[in-house]
């Protein structure tokens, strides 16, 4: 399954949404860092990754992770990971 920018980046804050449920994504920038922004703490972190990870299909592993910490490098990890 292919996923383009846009869809990731829904699939993205979709995910983030079923962990955290009232995130305010106006106040987060593309970069920013989830974790201060939205206030996630590790066990959110955990559970973000592993819903992006049923919801896209995609094997996250542990060394994935780092690139997941914000919009922008979850997307672009999304759709190379899938392109």
């Amino acid at each position: 399954m292919n996923i383009n920018r846009t869809d990731a980046l829904d699939m993205v804050r979709e995910s983030i949404s079923r962990v955290i449920p009232d995130a305010d994504f106006a106040a987060l920038g593309p970069n920013d860092a989830f974790r201060d922004a939205l206030e996630m703490d590790s066990l959110d972190f955990l559970s973000f990754v592993e819903v992006l990870s049923e919801r896209s299909g995609v094997r996250i592993e542990d060394e994935d992770t780092p690139r997941l910490t914000t919009l922008s490098g979850s997307a672009d990890f999304l759709v190379t990971r899938t392109g």
